[in-house]
């Protein structure tokens, strides 16, 4: 690594922890308004939702693969309706990897 690099990786850790720190320093003294609580407690199905969407719709090349041979999306489908059924994350999690890895070893 280029003494570049290692000053960029070490600006961004300084930055992410002080954003963090600071947060957690103060945070008991600051109020958010009901309406900004209410909106905070969704960032995290937001921000999940943002990162799996992708990696269960989109397939070789960027391109949408809807199909039955894109075992994310079965994976995924399963994932929902486990979660929908039971709101259990261990059911889910073993239900959904198991659908998945099933299918591909199905169609493989």
């Amino acid at each position: 690594m280029t003494p570049h690099e290692v000053a960029l990786i070490a600006g961004m850790a300084v930055i992410t922890f002080a954003i963090r720190y600071t947060l957690f320093a103060v945070g008991h003294r600051v109020r958010f308004s009901p309406w900004v609580a209410q909106g905070l407690h969704y960032v995290p199905v937001a921000v999940l939702t943002a990162i799996v969407a992708p990696a269960m719709l989109l397939g070789e090349g960027g391109k949408l693969d809807l199909g039955l041979d894109n075992a994310y999306l079965v994976g995924g489908l399963v994932a929902i309706i486990l979660a929908a059924r039971w709101r259990n994350l261990l059911v889910t999690i073993i239900g959904a990897m198991l659908c998945f890895f099933l299918w591909r070893w199905w169609l493989a």
